[in-house]
């Protein structure tokens, strides 16, 4: 998804700023003219946006900020209490500066007549998946099971995505671990051994002249390498959130050999979790759809989403739709087409939820056992590089093949 800024002036006439997400201008601009906003402008959120600079601190909520949130804000619900009043006593008790005025402006907002959801969406700060839940348990009357089901639905993608990034931590730590190594090779031992060659007068093997000029060239031009390499990442991450961009990118973690799969499982995981609680918290199923597409980290599993909840807004079945769209892995097809021919599809869709989930922490600790193999021979293979044409002169010298001037 990319970031959009958009002004728009709601029905009391205020005018409001913020950042969304969405596939595109016209996506954004449509979906707040449907919600009874008036848009001035939606335009993309970059460095030359608009003609000048846009780069702002974008506040942030923590996750784990909001689902302690969300928890104690649904204890005091069913304890009774009203929203205002539940809302009054969590400001009291939030620590985090951001977070307090966040919920300061959805407290005014709600205290002025407006929806909670409408409140909350105002702040562009929260998942699509949330303010669309919370809709419809404004307009079902049952906020309190809808909360329920967030909160679980939350705690369980936390869960996931903990366990993916503790799986990353060992490689994360290999690789940095012979970065440093090299970084200490090329700043203070390549250069003692530079000025020991230089007494020898003779010529040097290949190997080592080539280690010395890389050694060399790094420490002379650090200043200009090094910020190139920073705005080489900065412009690919730019890019990134564009609409070419994303989707280029998300092809190619698609076509990766074994993580590609792993990816695709994840991505159809959440999907299906999302799905699945919005479905049951009462929201129909083409609103739904258009929720979770916006929700995907996945370009491609959005663009398909997207397309899927035409064709069922045209007739067809969910399942039918989702496997023309053609990246949905068969399995899940069937097993969503089960769940729509029995009346149980978020049910289904949990279990399909569950079934990728854990097939993806299976997957990636095959993929990590041979990979980290992979990486510690090739860093290793560096490592050994740079020490032999270090000491093959030192070597040559003591067997007779270069005698010093």
């Amino acid at each position: 998804m990319a970031e959009f800024l958009i002004r728009m002036a709601d029905e009391r006439g205020r005018v409001l700023e913020q950042v969304e997400n969405g596939p595109s201008q016209e996506d954004v601009r449509e979906r707040f003219s449907q919600q009874g906003f008036l848009v001035y402008w939606v335009k993309p959120r970059g460095i030359l946006a608009g003609g000048g600079l846009t780069l702002r601190r974008r506040r942030k909520v923590k996750l784990d900020e909001f689902v302690i949130f969300n928890a104690q804000f649904l204890t005091l619900i069913k304890a009774g209490l009203p929203i205002l009043t539940s809302l009054d006593l969590l400001l009291k008790r939030q620590k985090s500066p951001v977070f307090r005025a966040v919920l300061e402006n959805v407290r005014d907002r709600v205290r002025s007549g407006e929806l909670l959801s409408d409140a909350f969406l105002a702040q562009g700060l929260f998942p699509r998946i949330y303010t669309t839940t919370l809709l419809a348990g404004e307009k079902s009357g049952n906020l309190e099971e809808v909360l329920t089901r967030y909160i679980a639905f939350q705690r369980v993608a936390s869960a996931v995505r903990r366990k993916l990034l503790a799986s990353l931590v060992y490689p994360a730590l290999l690789v940095g671990g012979v970065i440093l190594i090299l970084t200490v090779l090329l700043n203070f031992v390549i250069p003692k051994f530079q000025a020991l060659f230089a007494d020898f007068g003779a010529e040097l093997p290949r190997i080592t002249v080539f280690t010395l000029t890389v050694g060399t060239a790094i420490r002379s031009y650090f200043y200009i390498i090094f910020p190139a390499i920073f705005a080489a990442l900065f412009v690919m991450w730019r890019w990134s959130k564009s609409e070419s961009g994303s989707q280029r990118l998300d092809r190619i973690r698609l076509a990766m050999p074994l993580l590609g799969s792993i990816w695709l499982k994840y991505q159809v995981g959440m999907f299906s979790r999302m799905l699945s609680t919005l479905l049951a918290g009462g929201i129909p199923l083409m609103p739904a759809l258009q929720t979770a597409a916006d929700s995907m980290q996945s370009r491609l599993i959005s663009s398909a989403t997207m397309k899927a909840a035409e064709k069922v807004r045209e007739g067809s079945p969910l399942a039918h739709s989702l496997e023309e769209a053609g990246v949905f892995p068969p399995l899940a097809v069937e097993m969503i087409e089960v769940g729509e021919s029995t009346g149980a599809l978020p049910a289904m869709l949990n279990s399909v939820a569950d079934f990728y989930e854990e097939d993806v922490q299976t997957a990636l600790v095959a993929a990590l056992s041979l990979i980290e193999p992979v990486i510690l021979i090739f860093m290793g293979a560096i490592v050994a590089f740079v020490l032999i044409s270090l000491y093959l002169p030192i070597f040559s010298l003591g067997a007779g093949g270069i005698k010093p001037a």
